[in-house]
């Protein structure tokens, strides 16, 4: 077993104050890929120059979650990538044991850790698991698998990326395990820093809905989404409305967003909402 069969994919976007514990937490001897979604050159010079086993690429613009992992995925000259978010910690055997359970199964696509984000020490360990699909915040690849380099859908910013992935791949009667003895503690949505919530809140809403659809559309038929999506569109009208007569401006520009997300998957324009965050 060698840790250095694994190379490790991290995209950031204003995370300088949760990576450090991420970086940490990895053992010196594996390879990190990080994209940071922005041209910060002092954010690569600090990390290149505090962590040897770190190289960070700025994309130049935030490219979002599916195709920033990609862009480090490409790059990957080993027989394993683990995908992993900024505000996460592996435990001190997660990498061995990634390693270890692909060993024993050899014939799979993904492996997960433990799906409780918020792990105890010295919770019970569980057999490993076939599963249909796996969280987004630690996702294990055999690479060996993906030689046509068909990761996650570009065309999604924020939201489902993992879930399609997934479908994809047991589409493709490919194999998708969990192991819940490996712990990733994922302290969730704090990986990017908020210099402006109503920004980050106005783009979270916006891509839940556009993906939503876009999801559907995708994987069942045009029809299909708009069953699914039009409680939604009726709510966020009817919540705009409302929150427009009372008044409550933060609530009614993000059931604006809302709609507006929805408008735009429905007419088919590509998820092109980026949050200001300066």
């Amino acid at each position: 077993m060698s840790l250095k069969e694994v190379t490790i994919i991290i995209t950031t976007l204003r995370s300088e104050d949760k990576i450090g514990a991420c970086l940490d937490s990895i053992n010196s001897a594996v390879k990190v890929i990080i994209i940071e979604n922005s041209n910060n050159f002092q954010f690569k010079k600090n990390i290149e120059n505090k962590y040897q086993n770190v190289e960070c690429i700025l994309s130049g613009e935030n490219l979002g979650y599916g195709k920033a992992n990609n862009l480090g995925l490409r790059k990957v000259k080993t027989k394993y990538a683990l995908v992993l978010n900024p505000d996460t910690i592996l435990d001190t055997d997660a990498l061995k044991n990634f390693v270890n359970t692909a060993k024993q199964i050899k014939y799979f696509s993904l492996i997960g850790p433990n799906q409780n984000e918020q792990i105890k020490k010295g919770s019970k360990e569980q057999n490993i698991l076939e599963v249909k699909n796996i969280k987004g915040f630690a996702i294990f690849f055999n690479m060996k698998n993906f030689l046509n380099q068909n990761y996650f859908d570009e065309n999604y910013f924020l939201y489902f990326e993992e879930i399609d992935l997934c479908r994809q791949i047991i589409r493709k009667k490919e194999k998708i395990y969990i192991n819940e003895k490996i712990k990733v503690y994922h302290f969730g949505g704090e990986s990017v820093k908020s210099f402006n919530k109503l920004e980050i809140e106005k783009s979270r809403n916006w891509h839940w809905m556009w993906s939503t659809f876009y999801y559907h559309k995708k994987n069942y038929n045009f029809i299909y989404s708009l069953i699914i999506i039009f409680p939604k569109l009726i709510s966020s009208i009817s919540k705009y409305l409302f929150f427009s007569i009372f008044l409550d401006k933060k609530k009614k520009i993000i059931y604006l967003y809302r709609l507006k997300g929805i408008i735009n998957s429905i007419l088919n324009k590509k998820s092109w909402y980026r949050p200001s965050l300066d």
